[in-house]
């Protein structure tokens, strides 16, 4: 999927130099992992997930939608989660996401 993912992301955006922020996780350094030269992989230390800006949004879905709150189905939290990530805005998630080296 990471392939997939780093052809479509060069697709996309051809003429540009994309830095990628990854953590050391198996998928993100498996040997037969590839991309193209506009796309540069820059890998966090291991466990330090206080470095991996994500890890601060799942952090604030935790506490602001999940918390507490037991959900019927599968399809239920999904809605939830859905729900939010709509109204997320680029500013919204920067701010949530913000890490100084960034």
């Amino acid at each position: 999927m990471m392939n997939i993912f780093f052809e479509e992301l060069a697709k996309e955006y051809p003429d540009r130099k994309i830095c990628i922020v990854m953590d050391q996780a198996g998928w993100h350094k498996a040997k037969d992992l590839t991309h193209s030269d506009n796309i540069v992989p820059m890998y966090l230390p291991s466990y330090s997930p206080e470095l991996n800006p994500i890890e601060r949004l799942w952090q604030w879905l935790r506490k602001e939608v999940t918390h507490n709150r037991l959900f019927e189905t599968l399809e239920a939290l999904m809605d939830a989660l859905g729900k939010e990530f709509r109204q997320f805005t680029p500013e919204r998630l920067a701010q949530l996401c913000h890490c100084s080296y960034l």
